[in-house]
């Protein structure tokens, strides 16, 4: 069972009748108006839902993934083939996992690692949005498949969802 954020926002209403203004959505996404004045205290009563719906297992991290994808398939013709398919709730687009040498890696506008990483010989591009800590120079990196246009020119890139 997960989070439904909509019930959430629905008992913060009930317990601090002051911080929301109005809301609506569903299970998994939700909306809401609220005063800036507002906004600590809503911040406060969510956490507090959170914590009393959500067990401290529910809240640890899982990468889920497909395993490792086989050299053949880092093309641009494989990731077309990926984005032609149908995805969403409950059908996630895959999610590869590997070991690679990190060989370069620099943060990108304070917020964004770009990494240059190897496996079995062959480099990859890679980035990872909203992570800007460096990576030891082994990681184990979870990933999706994406390609690149720049110049003119379309390279296979990986998007990191996770690494360790």
């Amino acid at each position: 069972a997960g989070f439904h954020l909509r019930d959430a926002l629905d008992l913060v209403s009930k317990h601090a009748p002051s911080t929301i203004d109005k809301f609506g959505g569903h299970a998994m996404a939700a909306g809401l108006s609220l005063r800036a004045e507002a906004l600590d205290a809503f911040a406060s009563a969510f956490e507090r839902v959170g914590r009393d719906w959500l067990s401290s297992a529910q809240l640890e991290r899982v990468v889920e993934t497909d395993g490792p994808l086989e050299d053949a398939y880092f093309t641009t013709d494989f990731i077309e083939l990926l984005d032609s398919q149908v995805w969403g709730q409950g059908f996630a687009p895959p999610v590869f996992c590997d070991e690679f040498q990190v060989l370069n890696q620099r943060v990108l506008k304070e917020k964004h690692l770009k990494l240059l990483l190897e496996k079995d010989g062959r480099k990859y591009d890679a980035i990872w949005f909203g992570h800007a800590e460096s990576l030891p120079t082994h990681a184990k990196v979870a990933f999706r498949l994406d390609a690149n246009e720049y110049n003119g020119v379309t390279r296979v890139q990986l998007l990191v969802e996770h690494a360790m």
